[in-house]
């Protein structure tokens, strides 16, 4: 993770200028409607799950079209929080967050929470419409109730609903149990934006192994009970 927002990269490579325009021109209806299908990939690692009084340490943001082609990735920050909540962290969170280097790196950052918002205001601004795009990630029910309480500007620029892999993971290890088996391992590091990255190559699997229509096989007719 860094403590700068200027290191995201546009599908090019290229790092876009703040207060630069969007990827594809607003002018154009069909590029606007393939922008409104774009999701918002967030992670949060926090300093634990209860909304009342624990507090984000790292968030990272990417962007993706529709078939989850990574189209821009964005700020990756750590934020400050006080000593006395870093060292009130459940036993969990103190190994993970220790081992993985974030808590050292919370106590040095100079990023406040309201200084993170912006950036990530700015940042998905920039590449999506407002009140269209889904906040995605895996589990990421729990991030949204952080983000509603703690950046609730960058909320409200998302569309309501949102794309969980967690519960496209628990249907297909019920639904197609054998398919399951070879989904990609996870290496668990608890760092914001390599979280992502897996939650992204997971949703890819399913997709192209689970989320497929044979060719030959004719649509199921939906029976309606009553």
């Amino acid at each position: 993770a860094v403590n700068s927002a200027s290191s995201f990269k546009s599908a090019a490579g290229v790092a876009p200028r703040r207060g630069s325009g969007p990827l594809v021109p607003a002018s154009s209806s069909s590029m606007s409607s393939s922008m409104s299908q774009r999701m918002v990939w967030v992670d949060l690692e926090m300093t634990g799950l209860d909304i009342e009084k624990d507090q984000i340490i790292e968030m990272a943001c990417l962007i993706t079209d529709s078939d989850l082609n990574i189209l821009a990735e964005g700020p990756n920050l750590i934020i400050n929080q006080p000593d006395e909540l870093l060292d009130g962290m459940s036993e969990w969170c103190k190994e993970h967050h220790g081992k993985s280097g974030l808590t050292q790196a919370v106590r040095n950052s100079k990023i406040t929470l309201e200084q993170a918002e912006y950036e990530f205001l700015s940042f998905v601004r920039q590449h999506t419409p407002p009140g269209q795009c889904p906040l995605a990630g895996n589990s990421v029910h729990a991030d949204k109730r952080f983000l509603e309480k703690y950046m609730p500007q960058f909320m409200h620029h998302l569309h309501y609903r949102i794309i969980d892999v967690s519960t496209v993971k628990e249907l297909c290890r019920r639904w197609f149990p054998e398919e399951y088996k070879q989904v990609p391992p996870k290496k668990a590091t608890h760092r914001a934006l390599s979280d992502i990255y897996e939650s992204i190559k997971e949703l890819q699997f399913y997709r192209s192994s689970i989320f497929r229509v044979p060719a030959a096989a004719p649509l199921s007719k939906i029976v309606e009970n009553g």
